[in-house]
């Protein structure tokens, strides 16, 4: 039988909910399923993995991710476990790292998916700036595939079969290039590539302290804050906030944009989002044709009410 492996992300000794998706899909196609992870309390993760046979915990590795390290290892468990088919989520990481493997094996890789048929081993996604869906079947002898979050179910199955955690030493490699530092953000801040709901401010909220009021409503709703390219080029907000072509591909449930005036840039990092609130003083605003619901008006007003209205309706 063919195996699947999926590469599993996690934060807190916790899998992260892309990556549980990137499993539920593993797990409905015909094939065995094993993970692999680098985190070094990766095998902890075993008791949230029922329906999987293997776990990888790949120890070694360092703290940090390691490009040259982390591609030769996942080479190495390819090549030795007969695994013919790699998921992941579609995230910062594994857009570095999969590209660096498809290549090493000489695999067939379709990123970004927002349908996958293991089966069939074909796969849709975005292109030209997401006006187009390409449908892809590739028919190497191994095949990549990563994940769009928030698109697939991330329910894994209940039990208490939980995988055979099977320790994995890191490649012994000479990196040519290494990560010395991570900068952490804000400490709390939701991840917005997995975040249900996400408030977004533009260049309207005026400065970096503006953005509190939006942040005060995304605390009451449980929400991400993204910007604009336009407010992050004004140093209002942090790159890592950046939703667009430019910035993050997110796609949440509800998507409140504050100020912002719906340039093509901005809206093909946010189009797929199920429910599009727009706030804008602007009635000529392109923000409105795309939105599911507008209010025209003063965001300095209307968001302060909002969060009111909001906290009163939640309470």
């Amino acid at each position: 039988m063919s195996i699947t492996l999926v590469f599993v992300e996690s934060q807190n000794g916790k899998i992260k909910k892309a990556s549980r998706e990137a499993l539920a899909l593993a797990l409905s196609g015909p094939d065995k399923v094993a993970a692999v992870t680098f985190a070094n309390d990766g095998a902890d993760l075993a008791a949230a993995l029922s329906g999987v046979s293997t776990l990888f915990h790949v120890t070694g590795a360092g703290d940090l991710y390691q490009p040259d390290i982390h591609a030769a290892t996942l080479e190495s468990i390819i090549k030795d476990k007969g695994i013919a088919t790699v998921i992941a989520a579609h995230s910062a990481r594994s857009r570095d790292l999969f590209p660096r493997v498809a290549a090493r094996v000489k695999a067939a890789m379709v990123s970004d998916c927002v349908a996958v048929n293991l089966e069939e081993r074909c796969a849709v996604k975005p292109v030209y700036s997401g006006k187009l869906l390409a449908r892809i079947r590739v028919n190497a002898g191994v095949n990549l595939f990563t994940l769009r979050p928030n698109v697939f179910p991330a329910e894994l199955p209940a039990g208490n079969d939980t995988p055979e955690v099977v320790a994995v030493s890191a490649a012994d490699v000479t990196p040519r290039c290494r990560v010395v530092e991570v900068a952490a953000g804000a400490a709390g801040r939701i991840d917005l590539t997995e975040a249900a709901v996400i408030v977004s401010g533009g260049r309207a909220m005026k400065n970096k302290d503006n953005f509190a009021l939006l942040q005060e409503l995304a605390d009451v709703l449980n929400a991400g804050l993204g910007a604009s390219r336009a407010a992050v080029d004004a140093e209002f907000a942090e790159y890592n906030m950046q939703v667009g072509q430019t910035g993050k591909v997110v796609n949440p449930k509800l998507y409140v944009a504050c100020g912002i005036s719906g340039a093509i840039q901005h809206f093909v990092g946010m189009k797929t989002s199920k429910v599009i609130v727009a706030i804008n003083k602007d009635p000529e605003a392109p923000i409105f044709k795309k939105a599911d619901y507008g209010i025209v008006g003063d965001l300095f007003e209307i968001v302060p009410l909002l969060k009111n209205e909001l906290e009163k309706a939640l309470n």
